[in-house]
């Protein structure tokens, strides 16, 4: 299972806790506290996408369990170490060939934050 994690397609197949297994495992756990969560490593680190892919794909799996559809997720953090409510959170569902699409530019180091900007987050659009 693919997920992007702001500018990185995460492969989610050799996760440890499964999407299926995180859902059991923190069904009371609402999707409100998954997006704390995400805010509070992203204030910490807001290259973890990049420096910590291990967690970063733990927070994905914690995303899709409480969201299913959801397959991308997009956290911008102004500074290391700010406040937690300073960073932005967002996710979408993308088509398995736009997925497919950015994870084959991945592989051929051709997937950079400003082409992944305008194909799926917009937020420097003109």
């Amino acid at each position: 299972m693919l997920f992007l994690l702001n500018d990185v397609v995460l492969n989610l197949s050799g996760v440890k806790l499964s999407p299926q297994m995180a859902a059991r495992r923190f069904q009371s756990l609402p999707f409100e506290a998954v997006g704390k969560l995400g805010r509070e490593l992203f204030a910490e680190n807001p290259l973890l996408h990049l420096n910590r892919q291990e967690r970063a794909c733990r927070l994905a799996t914690l995303i899709i369990a409480k969201a299913p559809r959801v397959n991308a997720a997009l956290f911008v953090s102004p500074s290391y170490g700010c406040d937690p409510e300073e960073v932005m959170f967002r996710v979408a569902t993308l088509g398995a060939n736009v997925m497919a699409g950015l994870s084959h530019r991945q592989d051929e180091g051709l997937l950079d934050t400003l082409s992944t900007d305008r194909e799926v987050w917009r937020r420097l659009a003109a």
